[in-house]
């Protein structure tokens, strides 16, 4: 308890401006780790600062024939373009599908919490964009979807490249630039891959015209797979989005562009920087869907809703995600010089999309507390390890520099800085 005391008297003196590091990042983590130590019976007793991640203990200590296996849930109705009808309002959630999403959502939030300390002690250097706060974005969307569809992002790409598949030590290797990386060590943050993902992209927008062609190749090799192509309210103002929604629509591939609205790009909110702020009618000629994206179920609804419109060759469907980002753009960013402390802490007491699912799970009796905090405690525990593992894993040898160049050929020479120097390649 006095762990716990020590842990929220640092946030709120943060809050308060009394203390000396003030940067969001801190204060998360903070809030995050307060609502660890919590006991079940202490957590009726938060102060309304947290009161959207302390849930109350709905039920606890329960056999499993006593929680509901299957629950339906009312959804905010999506704001529809161009189509007649859209998403269901109504979803059938049951308590596997609820824990899974959870322990998804849960598992991205440390991972990034961790990202956050490991570049803050020069362990991950480079650029470094986090996904905390968008988590119901890559979790809702990978539930509604198969791993033989395909997805591809920009550079806030930690959160697909988990859903994809990607263990926490690939990431943290990566990230830390170390041979165990699912790069090698040779992308960072920004450049992960996984079968059918195809990874955070760094220049803004190039991705989108990629995605429509990774459609083209669906449609022609008539596979009924579906590409889910990701950028950001900043990237959505690019000519080469649009080039790409004109080429899918008159093609009809079966393409799900989805713009993350996080709602500032870099540090411009979006009214500052879009004469339209309306993104899911920006197509123009591509039928619109505008989700609440800090719901999971609203998400995977919408997603569902896409893909089946996809794959009925009606041709390409554009989703705009309205969410939230935590920290700020990127490390670089300490994210409270064109926005308050106040502003976050509000969208996470109120739309947190993590507390949002445990408290319906909760209050819907399909889970305890206590089993939230077990899992909660084991997704501790593998973040720790991976982070630990990914700072003594070795690093690439520099003969290595040139390998998988290309993915099948055999070993070629590659020029190097000087006309007369040659390096090795290997697939």
């Amino acid at each position: 308890m006095r762990s716990a005391l020590s842990f929220l008297s640092n946030a709120l003196s943060r809050i308060s401006g009394s203390a000396g590091a003030q940067t969001v990042s801190e204060l998360l983590i903070d809030l995050s780790e307060y609502a660890s130590l919590m006991t079940p019976s202490e957590l009726t007793e938060a102060p309304p600062t947290c009161a959207a991640s302390l849930v109350s203990p709905a039920v606890a200590s329960q056999p499993l024939a006593e929680f509901n296996a299957q629950v339906t849930f009312d959804l905010k109705p999506c704001e529809l373009y161009l189509l007649e009808t859209g998403p269901a309002h109504t979803t059938q959630l049951t308590r596997k599908e609820g824990l899974q999403l959870y322990q998804t959502m849960q598992t991205l939030r440390r991972l990034e919490l961790k990202a956050d300390q490991l570049y803050k002690q020069k362990v991950v250097r480079g650029f470094c964009h986090l996904y905390d706060g968008q988590e119901a974005c890559a979790a809702g969307i990978e539930a509604a979807i198969s791993r033989s569809d395909h997805v591809i992002t920009a550079y806030r790409a930690h959160g697909f490249t988990y859903t994809r598949g990607v263990s926490l030590k690939q990431i943290f290797t990566e990230l830390t630039g170390r041979r165990g990386g699912v790069a090698k060590g040779k992308g960072g943050s920004m450049h992960m891959y996984a079968p059918h993902f195809y990874g955070g992209n760094g220049i803004v927008g190039a991705q989108v015209p990629l995605g429509a062609g990774i459609a083209l190749a669906c449609q022609y090799q008539g596979n009924q797979q579906v590409c889910v192509t990701l950028y950001g309210d900043g990237a959505a103002n690019q000519g080469q989005v649009f080039e790409a929604f004109n080429m899918a629509s008159l093609w009809k591939l079966p393409v799900i562009f989805v713009c993350e609205n996080n709602r500032y790009g870099m540090g411009t909110p979006v009214e500052r920087s879009a004469a339209s702020t309306s993104y899911y009618t920006r197509g123009h000629f591509i039928p619109g869907i505008r989700v609440d994206g800090m719901d999971v179920l609203c998400v995977r609804e919408a997603t569902r809703f896409a893909a089946d419109h996809c794959r009925a060759e009606k041709g390409p469907i554009l989703m705009e995600l309205q969410t939230y980002r935590y920290h700020g753009h990127s490390m670089s960013d300490p994210g409270i010089s064109y926005r308050s402390r106040e502003e976050i802490l509000e969208v996470r007491s109120k739309s947190d999309p993590i507390s949002l699912l445990r408290e319906r799970m909760l209050s819907n009796n399909m889970a305890s507390a206590e089993e939230f905090k077990e899992v909660d405690t084991m997704i501790r525990r593998e973040v720790e390890e991976a982070a630990q593992f990914s700072c003594s894993d070795p690093e690439p040898p520099l003969s290595e520099l040139c390998d998988h160049i290309y993915s099948n050929e055999p070993p070629m020479e590659v020029r190097g800085t000087h006309p007369w120097s040659k390096l090795r390649s290997i697939s």
